[in-house]
């Protein structure tokens, strides 16, 4: 399997020329600014936003090589602010999703599961677009190995923060909070089904709403 560069007029233009960009890396940078200064929980922050700094390095250093459309790098932009926010608080405590207990009696706060949804729905297209354009795969190997990324990548997070959890808070209460169980024994299954749950969607939306494509010239 061989990565092609696709090149196209927008992917020549340097970062300080493209104006949407600049904007998402100012929000993001000050809202992770002020999360991690006001968090009540700074070591929980730290520990969820580790994998954030690891995304944001790999999409600075990619950036040049394979760039993403402004539609990929929006939905890379509302993940990461859906993370962030949630790495504000601990999962469980989550304001948004103790509101949303409230108003509809759920018996949990639901942020984490909005989180890994939001990470099937929000982050295929992108991995998609890789796969695509990046590979020249067909419709159908794009459309199985973008939802095997996303099911890997879930479970890999899973396996991190069950390491985590019992490295830094040594299997007790604090680390069953910072997982997000709430008392659910499934609640790991749960989180990989919502994520695939998202990836489904957005991959059968991408194939609804693809354009005819035209094969663009190899650089080499």
């Amino acid at each position: 399997m061989t990565f092609i560069m696709t090149i196209r007029s927008e992917d020549k233009l340097p970062f300080l020329r493209r104006p949407l960009h600049m904007v998402y890396t100012a929000i993001f940078v000050a809202f992770w600014a002020y999360t991690g200064i006001t968090t009540p929980d700074l070591l929980n922050w730290v520990l969820e936003n580790s994998l954030t700094l690891s995304m944001v390095i790999i999409l600075a250093a990619f950036y040049n090589i394979f760039r993403f459309t402004d539609t990929s790098y929006t939905l890379i932009f509302l993940f990461m602010l859906l993370h962030v926010y949630g790495s504000y608080y601990q999962y469980a405590d989550n304001p948004f999703g103790e509101w949303m207990k409230g108003q509809f009696n759920f018996q949990r706060n639901h942020y984490d599961r909005i989180v890994h949804f939001g990470f099937g729905l929000l982050l295929s297209y992108p991995l998609y677009e890789i796969a695509r354009r990046g590979f020249r795969l067909s419709l159908f190997l794009s459309s199985v190995l973008v939802l095997s990324l996303i099911m890997s990548l879930s479970a890999v997070y899973e396996i991190v923060e069950w390491v985590v959890a019992d490295l830094v808070y040594d299997g007790d209460e604090q680390g069953m909070a910072y997982l997000g169980m709430q008392g659910d024994i499934w609640d790991a299954q749960k989180d990989l089904a919502m994520a695939l749950f998202g990836g489904v969607i957005a991959i059968g939306l991408a194939i609804l709403l693809r354009k005819q494509e035209k094969p663009a010239p190899a650089n080499y």
